[in-house]
């Protein structure tokens, strides 16, 4: 998958836990939980809606590793690739 795919995935993920983001809205670089203003439960099944679209594995420690929209894509094309985590 490319990244303008995976992208898209996230955002198509993202908006079944908050209907009312707008791709055009979001910047890759900030904080993507304060943008959506997504609470722990919120980003909790965000990544589970992740895990079951892209069958990735996000294990709890490398939720910090996910707090922007390039830094989720970023991580989910190295977990696609095989890339362990750091």
């Amino acid at each position: 998958m490319d990244r303008a795919n995976l992208r898209a995935a996230v955002i198509d993920t993202l908006r079944v836990i908050a209907p009312e983001v707008e791709e055009g809205e979001l910047r890759d670089d900030r904080p993507l939980r304060e943008q959506v203003d997504l609470d722990s439960m919120d980003w909790l099944n965000f990544i589970i809606g992740l895990h079951e679209r892209l069958d990735v594995d996000i294990p709890e420690a490398d939720y910090r590793q996910l707090a922007s929209l390039n830094a989720v894509v970023d991580y989910l094309a190295a977990r696609l690739q095989g890339a362990p985590s750091e």
